[in-house]
């Protein structure tokens, strides 16, 4: 078995490691932004019905972000658990989070899948659809759905592979596809005119091959951190504490559904115009945070790594780093698509009138966004560092705790502004609350690591 891999997370100089980690998941999450994005840009220019088509699709985005959320409690809680155990030289725990990650992938496929398909239209429904855009949801989430394995095992496990030191794999597993997917796309979606059912089958095929090479390469000998038959059968532990860590994770991403659920019905009652907007914001929104992803993604393994090998001053120089790449990548292209709105919309759709609406409400959505970087960089070093209680605080805390209210109580004042207003209000507060937390935190977090180091 071949470990070079690994160890050099706790040997190589910080800035070219994190960058070498990093940049191949960035990629890997760019080219994955792109197909999505390139879905909703096929989708919105589908002659006729494309504005309808595009608000349908947005409004399965909640559904289908929930879904996925739960390989979240596995990528974000296991992976990092995995790589302390690396790190500290427990080959047999490692492979334990591995194992029963994979089989709580499978259990969590059965139970969203089931819900979906027997509650699908109320739950659209509630999601914000009308009578006009349900249909289109209906149409994508049904094919949508047949694919969910494959999404939770190809999402779920590819940060297994950026554990064990090689983020070139992962970053294949993510190009594969991607590249697939904006091929399929304009075949199924035009070609074969199936429209939306298209849209949502090119998905599915694409992330079943993410999933083959995933479990090809932590099933094969090159993986030093293998699949294998034996760590299979769920410990309480390892489970128990892959999901302490992994709920933060989860929250995140699940939160973004209920927020999907909450702004896509206040915003269905103004009409189907700002159902679309908003998800051509969301769109927009990913073009920044899904590569901070990628980065999140390459340095969680190296501060966990490190953190677990009780090297104080790597960890320290990690996040350094990281708070530095983040917070200056985010304000800098939040800040470009403020300026120019109108732009991003054109992306997206043709329609005059829809255009004119992004063009309205961008500035007021993305506007808290200019420093989310910081908390970016905080929540995820968090979770490198194996601090469940703190994370889920903060998961909550901007979601939870502050967007939902805003959303349902600044539209009484403010229109319909006060539904994109209430998203830069609580992710501004968010974020300085959260980097507040993170310096007062982690002078203790070292000190307890060195602690732990000596006896």
């Amino acid at each position: 078995m071949n470990n070079q891999y690994e160890e050099r997370l706790g040997t190589e100089r910080m800035l070219p490691l994190i960058f070498k980690m990093a940049l191949p998941a960035v990629a890997a999450q760019f080219v994955n932004l792109l197909y999505n994005i390139v879905d909703r840009i096929y989708i919105g220019h589908i002659p006729e019905i494309g504005t309808n088509a595009l608000a349908g699709v947005g409004v399965t985005t909640s559904i289908v972000i929930l879904i996925s959320s739960f390989s979240a409690i596995v990528g974000a809680g296991g992976a990092p658990l995995a790589a302390m155990a690396l790190g500290q030289g427990d080959r047999v725990r490692a492979g334990k989070f591995l194992g029963n990650g994979f089989m709580l992938l499978i259990l969590f496929t059965v139970l969203t899948s089931l819900v979906s398909y027997l509650f699908m239209e109320p739950i659209l429904l509630f999601a914000g659809a009308s009578a006009v855009t349900l249909p289109y949801a209906e149409d994508y989430l049904s094919v949508y759905l047949l694919g969910t394995l494959f999404v939770e095992i190809s999402t779920g496990l590819n940060t297994f592979i950026n554990s064990q030191g090689r983020p070139n794999i992962a970053m294949y597993s993510v190009l594969i596809g991607a590249l697939l997917n904006i091929v399929l796309d304009p075949i199924f979606i035009f070609w074969f005119d199936m429209g939306v059912k298209g849209a949502a089958l090119a998905t599915i095929l694409s992330q079943a091959c993410s999933a083959w090479w995933v479990l090809g390469f932590l099933c094969s000998d090159r993986a030093s951190l293998r699949l294998q038959k034996c760590y299979l059968k769920f410990d309480r532990r390892i489970v128990g504490g892959m999901l302490a860590l992994g709920v933060s994770p989860f929250i995140m991403a699940s939160t973004e559904s209920l927020v999907g659920f909450v702004l896509n019905g206040s915003l269905e009652k103004f009409g189907d115009i700002y159902v679309g907007a908003l998800a051509i914001l969301q769109s927009a929104m990913q073009l920044v945070s899904v590569p901070l992803t990628g980065f999140a993604q390459g340095f969680v393994p190296v501060a966990s790594y490190n953190y677990g090998h009780g090297d104080r001053q790597r960890v320290k120089d990690c996040f350094r780093i990281v708070l530095t790449v983040m917070f200056s990548f985010n304000f800098v292209l939040m800040l470009l698509m403020i300026c120019f709105p109108t732009v991003v919309a054109s992306a997206f759709t043709s329609d005059p009138e829809l255009i004119a609406t992004v063009e309205h409400v961008l500035p007021l959505f993305l506007a808290g966004m200019t420093i989310f970087g910081l908390q970016r960089a905080c929540q995820n070093m968090f979770v490198a560092l194996g601090q469940a209680r703190i994370s889920i605080f903060i998961a909550l805390l901007r979601k939870v705790i502050l967007l939902v209210p805003l959303a349902l109580v600044l539209p009484r004042f403010c229109g319909v502004e006060g539904v994109f207003m209430a998203e830069a209000v609580s992710d501004a507060t968010a974020a300085i609350c959260c980097t507040l937390l993170f310096f007062w935190q982690f002078p203790k977090i070292l000190r307890k690591m060195q602690n732990l180091v000596q006896n």
